[in-house]
This record gives C-alpha cells, structure tokens and sequence, in this order.
C-alpha cells in the first residue's frame, strides 16, 4: 500500500494513527516534531503525510511551507490533524499548502477512509 508520514507531538495520538493505519495495511514512519517530519520527508519521500498543527521545535505551517518549498517534496500531499478547527486555522493551513484539515479526536477507521482519495491521487 502507501507510505505515510505521521508527525504528532502527543505520543498517544501518533501511535493510535500509527496502529489504524498500520493494520490498513500501510507502510508508516513517525516524527514527534516538526524538524523531525521535515526530514523524514525528505529522506523517505512518503506518498501522505498525517501533521498535527502544533509540534515542537518547528509548527505544522512552517513544515508544511518548507515541504512546498522543496522540489523533492512538492507534490507530497500534507493533511494536517489539530483540534482546533477555527475557520482562521484551516485558512492558514490551506495558504501554506495542505490538502486538507481534519478535526481531532477523530475515529482510526475514519480517518483511514477519509485519506483514500490521497492516496489515490499519490501512490506511485
């Protein structure tokens, strides 16, 4: 299947992603901050990556805007988890380049069919 990118600064959150999508049958790596999704990124080149909004180190945005800036990760589609879904939060996260915004706590089966289309469009 795919190669996924989970970057989540709660432990709890990014094992829980890791074990749905893991058991969905997909390839996963982890990063626990921004600086540490940027180069797993650049290193792995995944087919998605699943950021939380708020990580050390380097936040969702500033990550996201880096991955945009990058020929070799341009084209990686970035789905950011937060739970705040203010209409200013997702704005900002759709300028600097995400393809989506998905609210947290959000059920594993859930979020492994709302990434689908991603995948789709990805996968080589």
């Amino acid at each position: 299947m795919a190669k996924i990118l989970v970057a989540d600064n709660d432990r709890e959150v990014r094992e829980m992603i890791i074990f749905a999508l893991r058991f969905a049958g997909h390839e996963v790596l982890s990063a626990s901050n921004g600086e540490e999704a940027l180069s797993l990124a650049k290193q792995s080149i995944p087919d998605l990556i699943l950021m939380d909004v708020r990580m050390p180190k380097m936040n969702g945005y500033e990550t996201c805007k880096a991955l945009k800036t990058n020929k070799d990760t341009l084209s990686i589609p970035v789905i950011f988890l937060s739970a705040r879904g203010q209409d200013s939060e997702v704005q900002a996260g759709l300028q600097v380049g995400a393809a989506d915004y998905i609210l947290k706590p959000i059920a594993p089966d859930r979020l492994v069919e709302k990434i689908k289309p991603f995948l789709q469009k990805s996968v080589r």
